[in-house]
């Protein structure tokens, strides 16, 4: 039972997916959001071929917890995706992921052209693998 992490953007939105157990998450791919239609339509390709059950869409919250306009536009497309895709959706808090995924891709000496290309698939993943995580 495989589960998809998303890093919902303005621009992009980032894709990670899990192994079947459940254990570790894959970054996947970077969409370049295009529209709604053609987003969603990636979306089931990508759940079709990976058999996904589950998505965890990170929930970008203020640092004292409270919910701002990014966080409501997240909330707003978790309920898109779970009336158009009929698939559990789980808000996981995605504080500083992307501070840390940059971090991450600085300490392994990545250039900034190529950090941009894969942040937020990098996200996707931080925001995946801490769900299994805290399940576990």
């Amino acid at each position: 039972m495989r589960k998809m992490g998303l890093d919902f953007g303005d621009k992009t939105i980032g894709i990670a997916v899990s192994d079947e157990l459940g254990w570790t998450a894959q970054g996947i791919e970077v969409i370049k959001r295009k529209s709604k239609k053609e987003d969603i339509s990636r979306l089931r390709t990508i759940i079709k071929e990976y058999d996904i059950a589950e998505i965890v869409l990170g929930l970008p919250k203020n640092m004292d917890g409270s919910i701002g306009e990014r966080g409501q536009l997240c909330i707003q497309y978790g309920e898109t995706l779970k009336t158009v895709l009929e698939l559990p959706i789980h808000m996981w808090d995605e504080r500083l992921t992307t501070v840390s995924a940059e971090r991450t891709l600085i300490e392994a000496n990545m250039s900034r052209k190529k950090r941009k290309q894969v942040i937020d698939k990098m996200a996707a993943v931080l925001i995946l693998q801490s769900y299994l995580d805290a399940k576990k």
